[in-house]
């Protein structure tokens, strides 16, 4: 069971719940909002990293930055371009990603070699290839209670460790580098209270979904922060926890932290940092925005349906009504693919009276954990996946989990049942590793299940699907050869698991010059790598063209930009740029590279015969009789109507920007990561309430817009030109001061190389 409640709520001695309503009525004196605020886990650790005064606007900087192989080098170059000497914080370069270096040939070897350079030039951490997967190096080394994180992944989340840790944009890590602040107005915290203990076979994956299932489509943690408390904590080991936090993000959260006890102080000893602990509880009165009940004796193993985390069933009601329910999805995800002709064959996974799956996989931050292996481990024991179709691969999340698995026997017991175990490596969760064959469907301990994060390509005619189940469930599957299974239906003895740490692993490979910068070391530039190109400053009057229209209730980043194969352009702004938009819209680099076009036409004096058409309709407004084409920059925009869930990676902004692209229009911006990265690089992140009034092809004149960003001019006046001409109203929405001078110089590298910066 859980429970949602919509408004505010006190807290008492961690485990009363109070709605705001009702503290008058039973005699609670002396309760207020604004002083509950205080009693959060969270106003504490960003009180503590808030270097601006009070906390209406937080001016944030964080005790560590981390990144991986697909965004630390446009992060550095970024930096490097604006000024950075040195990197003023520990900053942990990870290879887990762009880790299959056979892949785009020399390219993602370079870009480690790069890293390796860059940790020694200026002063950071480097965690080899196959070592570590981001977000398991930084819970084992860097997490600390009540320190801040921020990460240019989105799955930047080490709140059951008492870390408040955020998954951003590379710009605001290059803000981080440039000894400038994180700046957000103060979020709304929510709670999460957890009781109960969960079933036998119910996994850290299923208490997650059944969590995004119940918030999401509302937006109830939207940007906010997801405080776990109650006495359900307790009863989870602390890699359960970590489990569920993880998936926090696909909530489309801000962050989130966790009450924490003598299991989480356990685990900072065990890997050789006891001082990393410290107790962190809300205080004997805290006040959230809404509150979170979740039953945890309640939760079912689930399973999140093509194509998002939050199209969630219980295995019981899928096994239940299994031809109505694949039917359904395989229809709305045939919509929203919207490529004529293709169809994703989820029925026919439905005979013999079962659903079966083609491929299992455990992998990552979210599957690849110790004690979920172990567990998953278990009810293989003594089990064959048999040799038919079905396939199990198992990925441990670092080389020190892997090395215990290996001494406790727990990879024997894995290879004796069929599965093949692997380095850790994040590409199966992003279409870089395992990509089943066309048609087929994988069930996956990873993070996300977006269309193509398997690795298929729709628009060749190639489409496979990806449902998210626990490892559990997924051996339990497995040992059925591939009929689905939830681990409540099978028999098995699950072991108290005890984790033995090695840091050797890490002390002998990780180079760590963290505070030991040498400016004098080379950086190692491999021929992929290349810089940014010059972007210009916001023009006086913006005319953009409409070259994408997506009207899809949500966009994600993997459609802004693919992830899986063109993960080795990732150091190539304009090489990677090829493959903007490619799965869902496969025009709109070639429209993107005709306004480019236009543009250059335009500066060089002689437009062409499409602007100056358009020229001579602005000109009929009586205000615009004489403006020429010398006082207008031309630039292109998608609309989308919810654009940014998924990924952190800038590249899904940066990707259109050097295409030409100078604005976004959405009637909401689904995280404040994509706005923000958007912001970044000199995009305005438009709002329209009515979508209508524009079409594809449409141009959107905005005059003054400059103007109007500098004086914060709200509503911005703008005219759709199209069949005709109309004028309409749109936002920019919330610009703190410095956003405001991101757009006005043209990008995050033009501001800070501008003198007043």
């Amino acid at each position: 069971m859980i429970t949602r409640y919509e408004s505010g709520v006190y807290l008492l001695e961690g485990s009363r719940i109070v709605r705001e309503g009702e503290a008058p009525a039973l005699g609670l004196k002396g309760l207020s909002p604004s002083e509950g605020r205080k009693g959060t886990m969270a106003h504490g650790i960003l009180s503590a990293h808030q270097q601006g005064a009070g906390l209406t606007n937080l001016n944030l900087r964080f005790d560590s930055l981390t990144s991986h192989d697909i965004t630390y080098v446009g992060i550095i170059q970024t930096a490097r371009a604006s000024g950075m000497e040195k990197f003023p914080v520990p900053y942990v370069l990870t290879n887990c990603h762009n880790s299959l270096c056979a892949v785009g040939g020399t390219v993602n070897e370079d870009d480690h070699k790069f890293a390796l350079s860059a940790a020694r030039k200026y002063g950071g951490i480097y965690v080899p290839p196959h070592l570590a997967v981001i977000h398991s190096y930084n819970r084992e080394m860097m997490a600390t209670c009540g320190g801040m994180i921020l990460g240019s992944d989105s799955h930047t989340r080490y709140g059951a460790l008492g870390t408040l840790a955020v998954g951003e944009g590379g710009g605001e890590l290059a803000k981080q580098l440039l000894g400038k602040t994180y700046d957000i107005s103060y979020p709304p915290v929510v709670a999460v209270y957890l009781t109960g203990t969960p079933t036998p076979g119910v996994g850290p994956q299923d208490v997650a979904l059944s969590i995004i299932a119940a918030v999401f489509d509302t937006g109830f943690v939207k940007n906010k922060v997801m405080e776990f408390v109650g006495d359900g904590i307790a009863a989870l080991p602390v890699d359960f926890r970590n489990g569920i936090d993880v998936m926090t993000t696909e909530t489309a959260c801000w962050s989130s932290i966790w009450k924490t006890d003598e299991k989480v102080r356990r685990y900072f000893e065990v890997r050789g940092r006891p001082e990393a602990y410290r107790e962190l509880a809300p205080a004997q009165t805290a006040y959230y925005e809404g509150l979170l009940y979740v039953d945890l004796a309640t939760i079912e193993p689930c399973i999140a349906l093509p194509f998002h985390p939050s199209n969630v069933y219980t295995l019981r009601e899928l096994q239940a009504n299994a031809q109505d329910i694949l039917a359904k999805v395989e229809a709305e995800g045939q919509k929203s693919l919207g490529i004529p002709g293709l169809t994703l064959k989820l029925r026919e996974k439905y005979r013999d009276g079962g659903i079966w799956a083609d491929q299992g996989i455990i992998a990552g931050c979210s599957g690849g954990i110790f004690d979920t292996i172990m567990a998953a481990t278990d009810i293989l024991e003594g089990k064959s996946i048999g040799n038919g179709a079905f396939s199990l691969s198992v990925y441990p999340d670092s080389q020190p989990s892997y090395m215990e698995l290996v001494k406790n026997g727990t990879v024997a017991r894995l290879m004796a049942a069929g599965a093949t175990v692997h380095p850790a490596f994040c590409g199966p969760c992003f279409g870089a590793g395992d990509t089943p064959a066309n048609g087929e469907l994988s069930i996956r301990h990873t993070t996300r299940n977006f269309p193509n994060r398997e690795g298929s390509k729709p628009g060749a005619g190639q489409i496979a699907t990806v449902a998210l189940m626990d490892a559990r469930s997924i051996t339990a599957t497995a040992a059925n050869k591939g009929r689905l299974t939830a681990a409540t239906e099978r028999d098995a003895s699950f072991g108290k698991y005890r984790y033995f740490f090695d840091t050797a692993i890490y002390d002998k490979r990780v180079y760590n010059g963290t505070g030991r910068p040498n400016g004098a070391v080379p950086l190692i530039l491999g021929p992929n790598i290349k810089d940014w190109p010059p972007m210009p400053p916001l023009a006086d009057n913006l005319l953009l063209k409409i070259i994408s229209y997506i009207t899809d209730p949500v966009t994600t980043t993997d459609e802004l930009i693919p992830s899986g194969e063109t993960s080795a352009f990732r150091s190539n702004p304009l090489g990677l740029a090829e493959f903007t938009l490619s799965r869902k819209d496969p025009h709109y680099v070639e429209r993107a590279k005709a306004v480019q076009g236009s543009e250059a036409l335009r500066q060089a004096g002689t437009p062409d015969e499409e602007t100056r058409q358009v020229l001579r309709k602005i000109r009929t407004i009586p205000a615009f009789a004489d403006i020429e084409a010398s006082h207008i920059d031309i630039g292109s925009t998608i609309y989308a109507a919810k654009p940014g869930d998924g990924s952190a990676r800038e590249q899904a902004a940066s990707c259109q920007r050097v295409l030409g692209a100078r604005a976004n229009l959405a009637r909401e911006y689904a995280t404040k990561r994509y706005r923000s990265n958007l912001i970044n690089w000199g995009m305005l992140p438009l709002l329209v309430t009515d979508e209508r009034v524009f079409s594809l092809g449409d141009y959107l004149f905005l005059p003054g817009i400059r103007q109007a960003v500098d004086a914060r001019t709200e509503p911005v006046s703008a005219y759709v030109v199209g069949k005709g001409i109309r004028e309409i109203s749109l936002s920019l929405g919330p610009l703190s001061d410095g956003e405001r001078h991101i757009l006005l110089e043209g990008c995050l590298i033009n501001y800070y190389a501008a003198p007043t910066s």
